[in-house]
């Protein structure tokens, strides 16, 4: 019986083994199957979407453009910037406001470099913002020097020695070298407002419009792998203030094919520009432009110019970048740069072929015209609808606006994030203390500091 009972169960074993088998490998095939069509139908689906992708960029949707990607994201941002004040760092009241304290920040916001002021005030205000050095990422050093030095405020001279005296006097500057510390320079000249810039921030973080300055420099300032361009200061009555100084005018009721506004400062593009004009008054503009007097053109009239062609032509003048082509966005002409060493902020997100044209500035002439006479009105209103979707990248709005050229700034910033800090002149030991060369632990590193 036991023998019976021990033969059964092994043959009902055997059997159940068996269609175990079958069963499983059933399962098998049958998911290997079944895997196949999943991927199928997965490819197929992401050969779509990449296909809608692509579709997008030439549509020039928001996504494309990566307004996504530099809306407001104070929540997400995981990096902090220390802002210095003027009065724990003696001398850098001279920057802001001259050796007399006279120049104000409501006059330095306004114009073309307006930048230094208003990146100064959104960090103050910004959601990324610490009051505590030693959390700190970043380290913005306030100035308004651009402004300060056309207004009489200081000489070339004293900025140097101040912008040396300040440096002297910030620990965390010594600490990394400078690489953690922010600075603005709002025009053509960029850092070399700074005469020895080379000498002291050459690997500090620039903020600046400018990208070349070879032209009359022996080096640019600009290092493409530290530094961020940014965009120029369009005027606030033409950004996101309501009502705007000018409307744009449909297409149909303008009447150039181009214009140039600005003043020929002797370069050679800008002469033949205006030659061009002189030969063909009916399809380019290049009026003469008065900044004194009883003729002096208001920025009213200036817009009211710029809006009255198709295409606004931005050659290079002492420096290759211009503020002309930021303001064409908000008049919703297309800018043609003719500027061949610019560089343009947000790269990696705006594709600037889909919005504007470059034209090299060796073949500025008719050929030119000819060109943008060819493209057809359908064309121009597409590269005006998606500049029109982009064109918040060019506006200083608070960090709360969803797209803004301050967030574009802060998502540039956040892929320069370190996690630690060195410099020639920093030594750190076994406990993690961080020591200079007399073996001086951090904390009590005092000023003046030597620099390099």
């Amino acid at each position: 019986m036991a023998s019976l009972y021990h033969s059964n169960r092994g043959t009902r074993s055997n059997t159940c083994t068996r269609t175990h088998c079958v069963a499983a490998l059933a399962l098998v095939v049958s998911t290997v199957l079944v895997t196949r069509i999943f991927y199928h139908y997965l490819g197929s689906c992401s050969s779509f979407h990449l296909n809608s992708s692509n579709a997008d960029i030439r549509s020039g949707s928001d996504q494309v453009l990566g307004l996504s990607r530099y809306s407001s994201n104070k929540n997400r941002l995981n990096f902090k910037v220390y802002v210095y004040d003027e009065h724990e760092i003696g001398e850098l009241g001279l920057l802001l406001y001259g050796r007399d304290g006279k120049i104000s920040a409501d006059n330095c916001v306004k114009g073309q470099w307006g930048t230094q002021v208003k990146l100064h005030r959104m960090f103050l205000q910004s959601a990324v913002r610490t009051r505590r050095k030693e959390e700190a990422d970043f380290f913005f050093v306030p100035s308004y020097v651009k402004c300060v030095r056309m207004m009489g405020g200081l000489n070339d001279k004293e900025i140097n020695e101040t912008y040396v005296k300040v440096l002297s006097q910030m620990p965390y500057f010594r600490l990394s070298g400078g690489r953690s510390h922010i600075f603005v320079f709002p025009s053509g000249a960029g850092a070399h407002l700074f005469k020895s810039w080379a000498a002291y921030i050459n690997r500090s973080i620039i903020l600046t419009p400018e990208g070349d300055r070879t032209d009359k420099r022996d080096s640019s300032a600009f290092n493409t792998w530290k530094d961020i361009i940014i965009p120029g200061n369009v005027e606030d009555g033409m950004t996101f203030q309501k009502p705007k100084l000018v409307d744009p005018l449909p297409l149909s009721k303008r009447k150039y094919l181009a214009n140039y506004l600005g003043r020929s400062q002797g370069k050679a593009g800008r002469l033949q520009l205006i030659d061009l004009a002189k030969r063909f008054p009916d399809k380019l503009e290049c009026p003469e432009l008065k900044f004194s007097g009883p003729d002096k053109l208001g920025r009213t009239e200036y817009f009211q110019h710029l809006r009255n062609a198709k295409f606004c032509l931005a050659p290079r003048g002492e420096s290759s970048w211009t503020l002309r082509f930021y303001e064409s966005f908000f008049v919703e002409c297309v800018p043609v740069l003719l500027s061949d060493q610019v560089e343009l902020p947000f790269q990696d997100v705006v594709d600037y072929t889909q919005i504007s044209i470059k034209w090299p500035s060796s073949r500025i002439g008719t050929q030119l015209l000819d060109y943008l006479e060819s493209i057809p009105d359908k064309a121009i209103e597409e590269m005006i609808a998606k500049g029109r979707r982009m064109r918040c990248l060019f506006v200083y709005a608070p960090e709360s606006e969803s797209c803004s050229a301050f967030n574009g700034i802060l998502q540039e910033l956040e892929k320069k994030v370190r996690q630690f800090h060195q410099s020639a002149e920093t030594f750190w030991l076994h406990n993690g203390s961080i020591v200079n060369r007399d073996l001086l632990v951090f904390s009590k590193w005092s000023s003046p500091l030597p620099l390099p």
